[in-house]
């Protein structure tokens, strides 16, 4: 007990220690070096004392860094919580408590009212006012009380500036509590005189004076609050806001040159110099989704703005659902009308690339909506006038304004801005910045966790970026509301997003591919050969892991031969052994054949093949009978589908793993006719005809996935005739003779009788099934 007793007064002088060195470096500093240490020991904090003046460090620390932190003044509050005599708390909590009392008179709003009307509105009104002034003094007192206690403690601590504040909202709020009952007193009055036999105007005189002068004070109090007001939401300029977003360096230089040329030419102008060729305004922005397009497109907006370009700070935002038509005439219609609501101001476009699709028919408007376009960007009725911003990835819309010489002239290359991904580094700042708007704080396992499922969602151009963390962020604070039970008077539970937090839910009732592969009857060579390949893959994995130089991973792989012998199934667990051990995102199969590639005209089979392994990255691309992408006949596209494939291997490395099929020497034939395609295929697994004996295995396990069993003589007859056939034995081959079998016992059950009498005899084949399917299967 001793020793206890010991242990714990030697935590809290350490505690207290450690606490007047951090309330030493906020008086110095204004702010803690190392937050996450105070945080974490106020998580950790028994002591009310010691808690509520830790958290009054952690409040004023995030206070000095911003003002309108809301999640400081909870802390503050609950500080003086837990240690009503906690003087810093109070002394700072009032200095933005008196901001919380700007709505107070805004129930002191009354309806109209007029001599004129008859009895019945009279009357109606009266009762409203009552039900107002009563509703409001019903409150009241207690505001007052509580501003008089703060006015008195902010004249404790000998804040001048703070006392008079509050005195200041102490008489207003006196004044307005005094002419509201009188008001009240009144409105009674005049209602007592609707309902008598005489009425005169002098009650609502009276009752008029009374809200003039209730007015006057509500504009007075509103006062108070407007220069606080000013100071905080002085709009920043464009610029600074852009300045102050996260990453995209190259983008803020980009803008930050032509905001300052734009400021250029405006001066020259008021100078009186002569500006005949005008900076174009039309930009086009690419980069992936939630990479900051739209924010970018509303900034320069802004900034045209500011500089007087453009008369509106407005963007109208459109895409091609609003712009196509689906007859003839609406398409120039509906680009006519969005072009009038961007005069002034700029028409930005998302996806502009989706005007003109590939392979666009006679019924399809797009090129109509795009000419339009041009036409009112550049005629005399609107010319000038607006600013066009083009958005989308980056590929698609080189390759559409390439496509539309008009458009491209419109658009100088100089005026194309690229948004680049974020890196993991800067999204969890953004998660950071979001967790604070929502009042959280991450923790830094939380901030290693976001950082795990970014690796894990960005595959390929789909990744959302700040899209993606912000969604990851408010998944996990829907996950903390609902699966924790929260004690209320804990506010730090209510402060803090953890690890398990962000924590995706695994379903491990799901068979692991290392027991897929196990179960797979036969190939025992080349079950040995993948798990001596996944040991390699693990082990480079640990290096990479502990700071040690890693070997290069060879995964791509060719799958050599006969149909049937398992290559597709192998091929998915493969997928899944690489997801399982980190090597892939996914993990999934992505199966194609030549069909999938090649195209019927020029440029388009690249296009095609690029599309098919965009499916497939995170994951495994599986092409069966590869080598069919080669063909003799002259202008065939295969030879592009192989060179494009090798240059998407080489520009999505360990994001792809591509598996080629077919038979051994038709296999090398393709792999020799592109030196790049050999080089980056070092795995060959060969899967060998099944024996008679797997065979039989695989067919007693197919009819058994059915409750379906053979019979002793079923199976020696099956055995007997496999060994007396010569055929290349494949799982297909056992697979089709088996559904066979199954056709062969209905045909023979059903006709003999009724249904109740073969219930036993529906679940085993017989040999006279398997005669019938086996003769069956040898025509």
């Amino acid at each position: 007990m001793i020793l206890l007793i010991n242990h714990q007064t030697n935590k809290q002088n350490l505690s207290n220690d450690q606490l007047i060195q951090w309330e030493k470096e906020l008086e110095e500093n204004g702010f803690i070096t190392d937050e996450n240490k105070l945080l974490l020991t106020i998580r950790h904090q028994s002591n009310p004392i010691l808690l509520s003046k830790m958290l009054t460090v952690a409040a004023l620390t995030r206070l000095n860094r911003n003002m309108q932190d809301s999640l400081a003044s909870a802390w503050l509050t609950k500080a003086l919580t837990l240690y009503p005599e906690n003087e810093k708390a109070r002394s700072y909590f009032i200095q933005y408590d008196w901001k919380k009392k700007k709505d107070i008179l805004d129930v002191l709003t009354f309806p109209a009212i007029r001599e004129t009307d008859n009895r019945t509105a009279k009357k109606k009104v009266a009762e409203q006012y009552i039900q107002i002034c009563q509703r409001f003094l019903a409150e009241a007192d207690d505001q007052l009380e509580d501003l008089t206690e703060k006015k008195n403690l902010a004249k404790t601590v000998g804040n001048k500036q703070l006392h008079k504040q509050y005195m200041d909202l102490v008489e207003l709020l006196a004044a307005s509590i005094e002419v509201s009952a009188n008001l009240l007193k009144a409105a009674e009055e005049y209602e007592e005189s609707i309902k008598g036999v005489f009425h005169t105007a002098t009650y609502y005189d009276e009752l008029k004076l009374h809200l003039s002068t209730l007015e006057d004070i509500k504009n007075d109090w509103q006062k108070q609050f407007i220069d606080e007001e000013n100071d905080q939401t002085t709009s920043e300029n464009a610029l600074d806001q852009l300045n102050e977003m996260i990453g995209m360096d190259v983008v803020k230089k980009r803008v930050n040159d032509f905001y300052q040329f734009l400021k250029y030419q405006k001066n020259r102008k008021e100078l009186g110099f002569q500006i005949k060729d005008e900076l174009s305004l039309n930009m086009v922005l690419t980069g992936n989704p939630g990479t900051g397009k739209t924010t970018i497109a509303r900034l320069l907006a802004k900034i045209y703005h500011e500089l007087e370009v453009l008369p509106r700070p407005e963007v109208i935002e459109t895409d091609r659902s609003q712009l196509v038509g689906a007859f003839v005439g609406q398409t120039e219609e509906n680009v006519r009308a969005v072009v009038e609501r961007a005069i002034g101001g700029v028409l930005f476009i998302d996806e502009a690339y989706s005007l003109k699709r590939e392979g666009q028919t006679g019924n399809d408007y797009g090129q109509t909506a795009v000419d339009t376009l041009v036409s009112l960007m550049t005629g005399n009725e609107y010319g000038g006038k607006f600013a066009v911003i083009l958005a989308g990835y980056p590929e698609e819309m080189r390759i559409f304004l390439d496509a539309n010489p008009g458009l491209r002239s419109r658009f100088p290359q100089s005026n194309l801005i690229h948004l680049p991904n974020y890196s993991n580094e800067e999204l969890i700042e953004i998660a950071e910045k979001i967790a604070l708007e929502n009042d959280y704080i991450l923790t830094e396992e939380a901030k290693t966790e976001i950082n795990y499922r970014l690796e894990q969602e960005r595959v390929d151009d789909t990744f959302g970026n700040a899209r993606s963390v912000r969604n990851i962020v408010l998944d996990a604070i829907f996950k903390k509301g609902s699966d924790y039970p929260i004690p209320n008077d804990d506010i730090l539970k209510y402060s803090f997003l953890d690890k398990a937090d962000f924590e995706v839910e695994k379903n491990d009732l799901r068979e692991s591919p290392v027991e897929k592969l196990e179960r797979l009857i036969g190939l025992t060579d080349l079950k040995a050969e993948l798990e001596m390949l996944v040991s390699f893959v693990k082990m480079q994995q640990f290096r990479k892991n502990n700071g040690l130089p890693t070997v290069p991973i060879q995964l791509h792989s060719v799958f050599t031969g006969n149909p049937g012998t398992g290559k597709t199934t192998v091929a998915k667990i493969y997928a899944e052994l690489l997801r399982e051990c980190g090597m892939l995102k996914r993990g999934h199969l992505i199966v194609a054949s030549r069909a999938d590639f090649v195209a019927g005209y020029v440029g388009q089979t690249a296009g095609k093949t690029k599309k098919k392994i965009r499916e497939a990255l995170g994951g495994v691309l599986f092409i069966d009978e590869a080598y069919s992408l080669l063909s003799p006949t002259a202008g065939d596209f295969g030879k592009e589908v192989v060179d494009t494939l090798v240059d998407e291997m080489t520009k999505h490395n360990e994001n792809l793993v591509v598996v080629l099929a077919g038979y051994p020497n038709e296999m090398d034939q393709l792999l020799e006719s592109n030196p790049g395609l050999r080089s980056r295929f070092k795995k060959f697994f060969l899967f060998p005809d099944y024996s008679a004996e797997e065979l039989l295995d695989i067919i007693e396990s197919y009819v058994e996935s059915f409750q379906y069993n053979l019979t002793d003589q079923a199976k020696s007859l099956l055995k007997q005739k496999m060994k007396d056939s010569s055929f290349r034995g494949n799982g297909r081959f056992a697979t089709n003779l088996a559904d066979e079998m199954f056709q062969a016992q209905a045909m023979r059950l059903m006709g003999e009788g009724g249904e109740e009498d073969i219930l036993e005899q529906a679940i085993h084949i017989e040999s006279e099934d398997v005669d019938i399917a086996f003769n069956k299967m040898a025509l």
